[in-house]
């Protein structure tokens, strides 16, 4: 399957749309819930594959469970299924889940106590566990590892009789992803302190409250690029909130570089384009929101501008990766990305973009909903776009195409 997508008339992009809740809040509440033992009301509750499925098996009683493509699905459930006393599970997921690393999680509940063993390659799902119940204590990880892997160690700790210390060694990597971890446990009745390197947590319980969750800023960053790529925009985005617990939220910060204004209204923002920017010189560096990478590479290409960008390990073990996934696509526009290991940084080279891509190339999405999302906005230069494999996006954001079509966006699936 394809879509092919075009711009709306004029390249004018104006309209209000309403975003789905965001997924990374939304599984870290289901894992509260769980670990509570008690119902929680969860209102805006999002309808991403990932949490969907999250949701499907916590209330699961099967002996083997398949996570699917799902980061934090899969290590969320990792720790919560290795502290579920007397529990026995085989933990599998996607053909490309098993290729992604899960060792260092896997080491650091055994060393609590955990009885984790694998069932293929060392270091990969699947995985065997039987839940036992786990002291706790003081471990030391790699600082630059998954935040997911840390996410999912700190949201079982309370429910440790000793509680957890948890020490990371090196450069802290997605910290915004860890804060929001502290601040949901502790919204929820935990004791967490991230002091430098060290956090802290002691032994209790998660209390059941009534819970919103917020809209996701990692999907309003697309909106932000069509913004920047649209020769007028005025968007009204339904749910965001200024004083957010999402690291992507930074990206109203960011797009300021590019002429996009954001207004904080009452649980909504409106994004305007007041200036058009050309020839910027950009550098960033995404180690705390590198969900925004694949957002704002393909909007420098697209507007020329040649980039320094730093922080983008991450990305080569994500759904895909990433890094590959940009320089094979971007290629097709005449643009890609260099490493530099001297700087130890990314150069994006884009600086002749051509505006139709050579043999009206598809898109190819890898398996991966940030890829579809990213690109779709070129239309707005190329005045058509093809995705292949478009439903990639109800991993994260299921309405993706239908709110393109809200903001007057043409979308043909084929």
């Amino acid at each position: 399957m394809k879509n092919n997508i075009f711009a709306p008339q004029n390249n004018i992009v104006k309209g209000k749309i309403k975003l789905n809740g965001s997924k990374s809040i939304s599984n870290r509440v289901l894992i509260i819930e769980a670990l509570s033992g008690k119902k929680i009301k969860i209102d805006n509750l999002s309808e991403a594959d990932d949490t969907q499925t999250l949701k499907a098996l916590l209330k699961s009683g099967k002996k083997k469970l398949n996570a699917g493509a799902g980061g934090t699905t899969f290590r969320f459930l990792t720790a919560f299924l290795a502290c579920q006393e007397g529990r026995k599970v085989e933990l599998t997921g996607s053909e490309r889940m098993q290729q992604r690393p899960i060792k260092i999680l896997v080491d650091a509940l055994n060393q609590l106590g955990a009885d984790i063993t694998y069932l293929k390659e060392d270091g990969f799902p699947p995985l065997k566990i039987k839940g036992k119940k786990l002291v706790g204590g003081s471990i030391t990880i790699p600082a630059d590892t998954s935040s997911q892997y840390i996410s999912a160690l700190l949201m079982i700790a309370p429910t440790l009789e000793k509680g957890l210390v948890l020490t990371l060694e090196g450069e802290i990597v997605s910290k915004p992803y860890i804060q929001m971890t502290i601040n949901l446990m502790n919204q929820f009745g935990a004791k967490a302190s991230f002091e430098k390197q060290t956090i802290t947590v002691e032994p209790g319980a998660y209390t059941a409250k009534k819970f919103f969750v917020e809209a996701d800023w990692s999907a309003a960053s697309y909106f932000y690029e069509i913004a920047a790529l649209a020769e007028y925009s005025i968007i009204r985005i339904k749910g965001l909130q200024e004083n957010s617990l999402q690291g992507d939220a930074i990206i109203s910060e960011i797009m300021s570089d590019f002429g996009i204004e954001t207004t904080f209204l009452k649980n909504e923002i409106q994004i305007k384009k007041i200036a058009e920017v050309e020839k910027l010189k950009w550098s960033y560096d995404f180690i705390q929101c590198p969900d925004l990478a694949q957002t704002m590479i393909t909007l420098c290409a697209a507007k020329n501008i040649n980039a320094q960008l730093k922080g983008l390990s991450t990305l080569l073990i994500k759904e895909t990766d990433r890094v590959a996934a940009l320089n094979t696509e971007l290629s097709k526009y005449n643009a890609g990305l260099v490493f530099n290991p001297v700087k130890n940084n990314w150069l994006l080279e884009a600086s002749d973009f051509k505006a139709i891509p050579d043999g009206e190339s598809p898109i190819e999405t890898y398996d991966d909903h940030r890829m579809a999302m990213a690109f779709a906005p070129l239309c707005l230069v190329t005045e058509q776009i093809i995705i292949e494999d478009p439903m990639v996006v109800t991993k994260s954001y299921p309405d993706f195409w239908k709110d393109l079509e809200v903001l007057g966006f043409i979308v043909y699936p084929e």
